[in-house]
Formats: structure tokens, C-alpha cells, sequence
């Protein structure tokens, strides 16, 4: 790829930050950021990622950093974020390679908690300032009025198409979530496989640190129990495998959760797949999210005394 299409400030950043200019663009990816693999003139291949300056983007990548410190498979930061106008802006080593691990069993359901279980135990010796506020689509600890966290472009689409079994397991699992008086954590908030690489058996790479987020530990690990089998498009896993997934999780954290704790696990399951289909209706894609809420609502939310 050539650097004509790159915006116009990335070249001399990479300059000021990196030391050379970008020789080419090995990859470019946009989405809730803009993410450029380039190779620079003095031959490294590095990772720049540019996002909306929300406050969040410091805390997220002194995590990163940290966490690489420590051994966990993670790409590492090479510079401070940056501000270039309203963006926040840092890059990192690029972490190439390593295969999607695909499946929604319980066995690929334990394989993804023991990372999780790691990841989390690392995250609890990383001090940051918490990442606040949290990714929207985890955002159920939001102070907006309404159901749904503020997000103008969703907002201003017809909020009538949206089913009523999506608005009530939405209602239902948040009014159990704020309910509970938890202490929270630092934890990743987009733990899917699409996020992950493997190599053979063992983890290879973790991506997506601009998804960390300040909860309840069973809050984070229940939304990574029903997301950690999505690709694209997201969707639930099977209650069967969320169930695998919390039970591998407790085990290796050394603790059980209290009933309190499972009840929330389960109802924050269900808070991202509510979001995902809320998209899917107001976009007018594939109700995969919608089937799997319609599916499964109803045993998640009684799991969750909701």
C-alpha cells in the first residue's frame, strides 16, 4: 500500500516521534480508531493509532505498557500518546502473526477464561488512572438520561424499530448491574476472538487496549463470557459455554464468586449483545446479535435475578 491515502499529519509525526518517516503502509484499518502498520525508512514495523481524545487513551496505553513489562502477550508502546488536534495518537511495536482460535464450545469456552484469568490477575498490580468513561458498548454504568448511553449517530436513527425484547432485556440487565455495590477493577471490555491470536495452544497476542474499562470483576468477566467466541458480527455465545467460560475463570483466580457476583456476571452477558443488536436494527444488518438476544434473554436474566 502507498502512503498517498495516510492523513496528512502522519508522516511528520512519525518523524517526530518515531525518528523516520513511513517508507509504506502495510495495513490500514478504521473503525472506532484509525490503525496504520507502516513500515519506516530505517526498516521497523510499527502500529499507529489514532482516536478520538476522550480522556481515555493515556490510562489505556500505561496499561499496555506495564502489562508488556510483565510478560503478558501484548504489543508494546513505543511512545506516549500524543495529541495531533481533537485525536490522541501513540504507537507500538507491531505483533504480527499467530491464528484466530474459532468455536464457541465449552472447551474453546476455558481456553479463553484461562487468558482472561491471566489477564486480569496482571491487571490488578497496574495502577492507572481509572480509563473513564467506559467503551460504550460496556457502558451500562452510564449517568445519561435514558436506557442507552448518549451516542449521537445512533440516537438520532428511528428508535422505534428497535424490538421491545432488545429495550427489555437491556432495562432488565442494567437495573440489576447498577443494583449491585461492587468494587471495580481495571479489566478489557472486548475480549472476542477477533481480538486474539494464537499460536498452537498457547496465546500469541491480545489486542484492542483502547477497550479497557473501570468495573465489578464479575461484570467484566461476564461480558467476556458471552463475547469471547465473536468475529464479525459479534454475538452471544451459548449459555452452556458462558457457563464453561465462569466456572474455568474462578478456578484460575483462585476465588469463587459470591451469588451476588454470578448474578451480575450473567446479567453484564447480556448488556454488549443488547447494544450489538440495537446496532443491527438501526443499521438495518443481520439480526445475528437479535436472534441470540431473543434466544437466550430469557435464562441469562433469570441467572441474574433480573
Amino acid at each position: 500500500m502507498v502512503l498517498d491515502d495516510v492523513p496528512g499529519w502522519l508522516v511528520g509525526w512519525c518523524v517526530d516521534q518515531l525518528g523516520n518517516e513511513p517508507a509504506r503502509v502495510l495495513f490500514e484499518r478504521r473503525s472506532l480508531s484509525a490503525v496504520f502498520g507502516l513500515r519506516l525508512v530505517d526498516g521497523r514495523d510499527v502500529v499507529v493509532k489514532a482516536r478520538e481524545d476522550d480522556g481515555r487513551a493515556v490510562s489505556c496505553v500505561a496499561a499496555q505498557t506495564e502489562l508488556a513489562k510483565r510478560g503478558f502477550p501484548c504489543a508494546r508502546p513505543i511512545t506516549p500518546v500524543v495529541g495531533v488536534g481533537a485525536l490522541a495518537v501513540h504507537a507500538e511495536e507491531y505483533r504480527s502473526g499467530g491464528e484466530l482460535l474459532r468455536g464457541n464450545s465449552p472447551d474453546v469456552a476455558v481456553r479463553y477464561a484461562a487468558v482472561f484469568a491471566w489477564l486480569m490477575t496482571e491487571l490488578a498490580e497496574v495502577a492507572v488512572a481509572p480509563p473513564l468513561p467506559n467503551p460504550r458498548w460496556a457502558r451500562w454504568d452510564h449517568t445519561d438520561s435514558g436506557l442507552w448511553p448518549a451516542i449521537g449517530f445512533l440516537d438520532e436513527r428511528d428508535q422505534s424499530i428497535v424490538p421491545a425484547y432488545v429495550v427489555e432485556t437491556a432495562a432488565r440487565a442494567r437495573k440489576r448491574l447498577l443494583a449491585a455495590d461492587l468494587p471495580c477493577v481495571l479489566g478489557h471490555t472486548d475480549f472476542e476472538a477477533q481480538n486474539l491470536r494464537w499460536h498452537g495452544g498457547d496465546v500469541w497476542a491480545v489486542h484492542d487496549w483502547d477497550s479497557l474499562a473501570w468495573q465489578p470483576e464479575a461484570a467484566l468477566a461476564g461480558a467476556a463470557c458471552g463475547a469471547f467466541a465473536s468475529v464479525s458480527p459479534p454475538t452471544l455465545a451459548p449459555i452452556e459455554s458462558s457457563s464453561a467460560f465462569l466456572t474455568g475463570y474462578q478456578g484460575l483466580r483462585g476465588r469463587r464468586f459470591t451469588p451476588e457476583e454470578l448474578e451480575i456476571a450473567w446479567a453484564a452477558s447480556l448488556w454488549p449483545a443488547a447494544h450489538n443488536a440495537r446496532w443491527e436494527i438501526l443499521h438495518g444488518s443481520t439480526p445475528q446479535s437479535c436472534d441470540a438476544v431473543r434466544a437466550q434473554a430469557a435464562e441469562r436474566l433469570r441467572r441474574a435475578n433480573a
